[in-house]
């Protein structure tokens, strides 16, 4: 069991959230690649949540908490959606509500990817544009909350039904491939690598996982080294658009404890792992996603001994086709 300052979060709770979800989602394949077994130095096992609905692992989150907040609130009227994200986790959430036949109002950072931005609109979403910051997102959706009644604020990461959504992950990928020595997982907020912390360590003790940051939005890198929260200062200046956010107050001593190290890695780096992917393994993944290889064909990772197999969570591929990266 995982504690989070009070807030317990163990693996029967992630096991419950995945037959919940299970209707609702995609089992993701996991694939391999002899060129990047071969870069890395050792095999490399990569969970492709690319292929997930809304082309991101969001949707294990966002679906489960719909799925309990309407257990929660049985009849109608029925609940109206409110979050803020910069691109995925809006994705998720208006999509859920879809599904579901609900309402949903989204704050979107004024710089989210317009293609994310696209998709929450055509999922049904009304997006309420607001600033940058961490700050800007969440006075804005609260601002939503106040003006709008009968309305459930669905966080995009820090609460307990989120990151059990997002441990799901690690239920697929150690079924998929049990013989694995450690996980390498993108964090930004955190849900996805705390969920995965608390399902890879009760299935598996002995697993090492690693997180994967930009070095431009390495809060949770600082975190880890002085074994307490960081925050960022300030919105980050970073292509991975999906990991521009603090990790959170509950997150954060679930990956404080079960952690062993957070791999950070430069915009150069993102950019590099990107652009191999696609012309190699043929994968559209999107920058956040890139971080995650980076790491794994970092200097710093491939200097680490006596991990054979390496699992990488490829966690979206919703890219601006109009402003890759390397045409600028």
């Amino acid at each position: 069991m995982a504690s989070s300052d009070g807030v317990k979060i163990n693996i029967k709770d992630i096991q419950d959230a995945a037959k919940r979800i299970e209707p609702h989602i995609h089992k993701t394949p996991v694939m391999t690649s002899s060129t990047l077994d071969s870069m890395a130095g050792r095999g490399l096992h990569f969970k492709c949540e690319i292929f997930q609905k809304i082309g991101a692992f969001k949707i294990r989150g966002a679906m489960n908490a719909v799925l309990q907040l309407l257990d929660s609130q049985p009849g109608d009227p029925k609940p109206v959606l409110v979050t803020h994200s910069s691109g995925n986790h809006a994705q998720a959430i208006a999509l859920s509500a879809k599904i579901m036949g609900l309402q949903a109002y989204i704050a979107m950072p004024r710089n989210a990817p317009l293609v994310k931005k696209a998709a929450v609109r055509d999922y049904g979403a009304t997006i309420v544009d607001c600033g940058v910051s961490a700050e800007d997102r969440e006075s804005t959706s609260q601002k939503i909350l106040k003006e709008t009644s009968n309305s459930y604020l669905i966080p995009p990461f820090d609460h307990p039904h989120i990151i059990t959504g997002q441990g799901t992950i690690g239920l697929e990928l150690l079924e998929q491939v049990p013989n694995l020595d450690a996980i390498v997982v993108p964090v930004s907020g955190g849900g996805m690598l705390s969920g995965i912390c608390i399902t890879a360590k009760a299935l598996k003790p002995d697993i090492k996982i690693y997180g994967a940051e930009p070095l431009n939005a390495d809060d949770c890198a600082k975190s880890f080294a002085a074994k307490k929260r960081i925050p960022l200062p300030g919105p980050p200046n970073t292509i991975a658009d999906g990991l521009r956010t603090s990790v959170g107050h509950i997150t954060w001593p679930i990956i404080r404890d079960n952690v062993t190290d957070v791999i950070t890695v430069t915009e150069e780096e993102i950019i590099s792992a990107m652009r191999v992917v696609w012309e190699r393994m043929k994968l559209l993944i999107e920058p956040s996603a890139a971080v995650g290889v980076a790491a794994v064909l970092s200097e710093r990772f491939k200097a680490i001994p006596d991990l054979k197999n390496v699992a990488v969570i490829l966690c979206g591929g919703n890219v601006d086709l109009d402003n890759l990266p390397w045409k600028k």
